[in-house]
């Protein structure tokens, strides 16, 4: 008898009604990345004296411009499907359907976290290097938002942790059927999107680890984020075969990590040199707020 491999399963539905209301996986996913990513923030801002109100004060900034932000790079650099042939430009409000770049969302929600720390007289230096840990393990459950919508995977495998993927009908949010009614499979492929989700907890592992065992300055592990994730997204994007914009031969987002990781690279540099001490207050620390 002939064994097939096991593979991952994907779903064939990320939609459900309640009466005329869309519950969409994609979108209980970022919820519960951004709901661990709160909590962690609260704890490890408490620590630093902080209020668990400090929080929610710099949230109410930072998650709706990091939303807008995140939509924009998507649209940027993928803009066929809103303006190109065939497109529709409104698609491109279509926030519940999928489509966030991480570049954008972190871009905007650090501008809006860094407006309300200025406005308070905290640093945003010590609230970003207490925000790290929570935010990519919120990028880990994200990535499983696209695992419901059957995207984000690599070249075929015969691995046994190939991922099955289907054919899909983004806007019913379910997979396409054939004449007998059974999901469309396209194949078994590489499932990137559970690589980069466990290379996200394991770096949340790390600085976590890091930061008990020894003293950064402000700023550092928020330098260290930028450096670890584009170090594993550099190789995981050269792998993924979905659709996207290329330069001189290689995926945007490839380009992108490695510029990002220069910038964390900068970033861990400039801050160690100042040396201020990752507490909330300028005041009360010593330190600059940032």
């Amino acid at each position: 008898m002939t064994h097939l491999p096991a593979v991952i399963p994907s779903p064939t539905q990320a939609v459900w009604w309640l009466g005329p209301v869309a519950v969409r996986a994609y979108a209980l996913c970022i919820l519960a990345g951004v709901g661990v990513a709160l909590w962690l923030t609260v704890r490890r801002w408490k620590a630093r004296g902080g209020e668990a109100d400090d929080v929610l004060d710099v949230a109410t900034w930072a998650l709706p411009l990091g939303l807008v932000g995140g939509r924009i790079y998507h649209v940027v650099t993928s803009p066929e499907a809103y303006f190109g042939e065939g497109g529709d430009p409104w698609k491109a409000f279509a926030i519940w359907e999928g489509g966030l770049g991480i570049w954008g969302a972190v871009a905007l929600g650090a501008v809006g976290a860094w407006w309300a720390c200025r406005s308070q007289g905290w640093s945003f230096a010590a609230f970003a290097d207490a925000v790290v840990p929570g935010l990519l393990l919120a990028q880990a459950l994200g990535r499983f938002g696209n695992w419901f919508n059957n995207e984000l995977y690599g070249g075929p495998t015969d691995l046994p942790w190939g991922l099955r993927i289907h054919q899909w009908d983004h806007a019913a949010g379910r997979a396409v059927t054939d004449a007998a009614g059974d999901p469309v499979v396209l194949g078994t492929f590489h499932p990137t999107f559970l690589y980069e989700a466990v290379w996200c907890v394991l770096m949340a592992a790390l600085v976590l680890w890091l930061d008990r065992v020894r003293t950064f300055a402000a700023g550092q592990l928020a330098g260290l984020y930028l450096m670890l994730y584009t170090l594993g997204r550099f190789f995981i994007e050269m792998m993924r075969t979905d659709e996207a914009n290329t330069f001189f031969g290689q995926r945007i987002n490839v380009w992108v990590s490695l510029a990002v990781f220069l910038l964390g690279l900068f970033l861990y540099w400039r801050a160690g040199r100042k040396g201020a001490p990752s507490h909330r207050d300028a005041e009360e620390s010593g330190a600059r707020t940032d």
